[in-house]
């Protein structure tokens, strides 16, 4: 049987990855413009240190110019790659430029660009390899007012600024998926408990239901043949043989409640007629033949019954087209009816009857392998041969508590999974 534990905790486990995906996502975006932040505040005022001596006089003497030089180049040792200064006409009048970076300077020229007229900070990063370079343009005021000129510059942060940044995010994260995780297993036991109720209650209308269709299908089976063995052993052969053919779960369902009615419209069928022990008639075997239509009338108005509909209206259809109820042929025949028609007569074949003894194994395969092609599928005999002996072993011989034993063991299984891949779809 699913364990209702291990749905509850893959689910679980899938909400936890969603969220913490989510939630993770959402911390790293934070995270990183925070980090972001602080690289270009860090650049920023470094930037802001730069003093505009020279500028700011309203002169250009060669003199003033020399000082802003030689004050460049000794600010550019301070992690900086490139510096250039423009004066308040955005003319460039100075630079600099620090032989240690010469590598990340030769891939920076892609990032030259035009000073904006709005007179705006700007602060943008670039990756150069290992390096985190943020580039910065600043106005540099003036002390008569309104800016000196401009500073650009191409700051290089420091590794081991960054490890600390990257160690404070990864901090985060995992504080975040921890807290995620632990929110999780709180809340499964929360869940198991709210629906401890709704699961029995599951298990309980699962059993009802499985049980209204087997003392419904006993109790045709009984009248037919004054045994409901019957209806356990078919069930039990047609789950096998349906395993074989790899049926999915909600077809497994289907074929289980498909076999234990599949002969519900007998009770519409006269005892003189059910219960002959003679060979029928031309026209009582006619109103034999309506239990198919009789069977399908019955469990019309039951949605959950429908599964079963495919085996009641369609189990004496023949492969070569000469059964009944509409004369299928082939492949236009459901799966689960040619499924069904096999383990029908086999099991007919081989069981003891008011009227009959049962027929020996071999003999009772050599029919069906005899019939393959007209009445059965011969793809289904192939590989109902290779099983039957085992199932028949045992199957076939167990006593009616047995049966009632194996069956509700297979079927409550079945029906679990086929409502779990029904609710998947």
């Amino acid at each position: 049987m699913i364990s209702i534990h291990r749905i509850v905790l893959r689910r679980l486990f899938a909400a936890w990855l969603i969220v913490s995906i989510l939630l993770g996502g959402v911390a790293y975006y934070i995270e990183m413009e925070k980090i972001d932040d602080a690289i270009i505040a860090l650049a920023a005022r470094q930037a802001t240190e730069f003093a505009p001596e020279g500028l700011d006089t309203g002169k250009r003497n060669p003199e003033d110019l020399a000082k802003l030089g030689a004050q460049a180049e000794s600010f550019v040792r301070n992690n900086f790659v490139v510096i250039e200064i423009y004066d308040h006409d955005q003319k460039h009048i100075a630079e600099a430029a620090n032989p240690k970076f010469a590598h990340i300077a030769e891939q920076l020229k892609k990032h030259k660009h035009q000073i904006p007229f709005d007179n705006k900070n700007l602060y943008k990063r670039h990756l150069i390899g290992p390096d985190t370079v943020v580039q910065v343009l600043v106005p540099l005021p003036s002390k008569l007012g309104g800016n000196a000129g401009f500073f650009e510059g191409f700051f290089v942060v420091d590794r081991k600024v960054l490890e600390d940044f990257n160690k404070q995010l990864w901090r985060t994260l995992n504080a975040v998926l921890i807290a995620v995780l632990a929110t999780s297993l709180l809340l499964y036991p929360i869940i198991t408990s709210l629906n401890r109720d709704v699961i029995r209650f599951s298990h309980e209308v699962f059993r009802g239901n499985l049980e209204m269709a087997s003392v419904l299908g006993a109790a045709i089976a009984k009248r037919d043949s004054d045994t409901g063995d019957h209806n356990f052993r078919v069930t039990l052969y047609a789950i096998k043989l349906g395993e074989a053919c790899g049926l999915e779960p909600v077809a497994m369902r289907q074929l289980i409640l498909g076999a234990f009615l599949h002969d519900v419209g007998k009770i519409g069928i006269s005892d003189n007629i059910l219960l002959k022990p003679d060979k029928l008639t031309d026209e009582e075997f006619t109103i034999m033949r309506t239990h198919v239509a009789l069977g399908v009338d019955i469990i019309a108005d039951s949605q959950w019954l429908q599964g079963a509909r495919q085996i009641i209206e369609n189990h004496h259809e023949k492969f070569d087209g000469k059964g009944y109820l509409h004369g299928l042929k082939g492949e236009e025949i459901p799966l689960n009816a040619r499924i069904f028609a096999i383990i029908d007569v086999f099991d007919a074949l081989t069981s003891r009857r008011p009227y009959k003894e049962p027929m020996a194994l071999d003999t009772a395969l050599d029919i069906i392998e005899k019939d393959a092609g007209t009445h059965f599928d011969p793809r289904l005999v192939t590989r109902f041969l290779e099983i039957a002996p085992a199932l028949y072993a045992s199957i076939g011989q167990a006593d009616e508590k047995e049966l009632s034993d194996k069956l509700r063991k297979q079927t409550i299984s079945y029906f679990l999974q086929a409502s779990i891949s029904a609710k998947k779809t």
